[in-house]
């Protein structure tokens, strides 16, 4: 299987179906933001201390190409019964969902009250985390204005909203284990 194809040289790209559509499109922009997101958590897992935050992690970016198959196809073709245009994998679930808020849940039991906002950084694993954390929200940005414009399965919306708040408490998780200072931002008072 070659890499390059050419077909993309004019600027355009085919979605699973074969539609072509211009890359700048915002169903491109939504799973490539997605794309983005995966390979910064591909960093974040191969800097995280522990096993169990590396599975989880890898689990995590299982979904997301399940996520961007699902965004990369037209929504009429995922929808066939049968034929080779057919989307064959399956979707992310509600379990899927769970299984973030349990580990969110199972991260704060074991971490102090939060007080304040706190400020990105602190060690740079944490900082990573919060880079996928914001490339998170961007996705879901991109992703509900496609939804406004053709519908999007409601679970993958739901799912990367709860991915966001769980790459949250992991920064915060990662800073408890690497003994990094939660830098809380307290608002500088005026003059």
């Amino acid at each position: 299987m070659k890499i390059y194809t050419k077909t993309g040289d004019t600027g355009t790209t085919s979605l699973f179906g074969g539609t072509r559509v211009p890359k700048h499109h915002i169903r491109i922009e939504s799973y490539g933001t997605i794309d983005e997101l995966n390979s910064w958590i591909g960093l974040l897992r191969d800097l995280a201390p522990e096993e169990n935050t590396r599975d989880k992690l890898k689990h995590i970016q299982d979904r997301l190409f399940v996520l961007g198959a699902h965004l990369a196809t037209e929504p009429a073709k995922a929808k066939l019964k049968s034929g080779k245009d057919r989307l064959n994998i399956d979707m992310v679930k509600k379990q899927d969902v769970e299984q973030l808020e349990r580990a969110m849940d199972q991260m704060n039991e074991q971490l102090a009250p939060m007080t304040h906002f706190i400020l990105p950084g602190g060690h740079t694993t944490v900082s990573y985390c919060h880079i996928a954390r914001t490339i998170c929200r961007r996705a879901e940005r991109m992703i509900t204005y496609l939804h406004e414009n053709d519908p999007v399965n409601p679970l993958i919306l739901t799912y990367i909203n709860r991915l966001s708040d769980y790459l949250f408490v992991l920064a915060r998780k990662l800073s408890a284990d690497l003994q990094a200072e939660e830098i809380k931002w307290i608002p500088e008072k005026k003059d």
